[in-house]
């Protein structure tokens, strides 16, 4: 497959090679590709079981408004100046 990369594109690969962080032009171009994969396959994974723990605290009533968190704030701040 043959791919067109910009100039810039192609400088920063070049660049990458020749200060060693990768062995050629084909190893950086194979590991970015790797990298975009792998971070668009668990782009939000992470945070599917603290969405699951919110909405079960929310439906067991275990909520603040947020008028209280932003008056327990304030009253922190204060406290520590």
């Amino acid at each position: 497959m043959a791919v067109q990369l910009s100039q810039e594109q192609q400088r920063w690969l070049e660049a990458q090679v020749t200060e060693g962080h990768f062995a050629s032009l084909e190893e950086a171009v194979a590991v970015a590709v790797s990298d975009l994969m792998a971070a668009s396959e668990d782009d939000l994974d992470w945070a599917k079981p603290l969405v699951e723990a919110g909405l079960a605290e929310l439906e067991r009533g275990e909520v603040i408004a947020g008028e209280d968190v932003l008056a327990n704030l304030k009253t922190l701040v204060d406290r520590s100046r």
